[in-house]
């Protein structure tokens, strides 16, 4: 299992809810960071994903290695939660 998951949205994403409802049926925890609603850290987003479109989901492994999947991919996904 993963170490960390933030999954970066917006109020308006129908694929971030997808991801969500992913993990969830998963058992994962996650930190939901909404730039709507804290624009500030759009930054960071585009800094571990080089795109401005969200869903951004980052999966910090037990080793502290990162491994971020931008949209609703379950074929990266997946595989980063084992």
């Amino acid at each position: 299992m993963p170490k960390n998951i933030t999954i970066f949205t917006s109020n308006t994403c129908g694929y971030c809810v997808m991801v969500k409802k992913y993990l969830s049926s998963k058992g994962a925890t996650y930190e939901e960071v909404n730039i709507d609603e804290h624009p500030e850290r759009q930054k960071d987003a585009y800094a571990l994903s080089g795109q401005l479109a969200v869903p951004v989901t980052v999966v910090t492994k037990q080793d502290d290695s990162q491994q971020v999947v931008v949209g609703y991919n379950l074929a990266q996904l997946a595989p980063a939660l084992t």
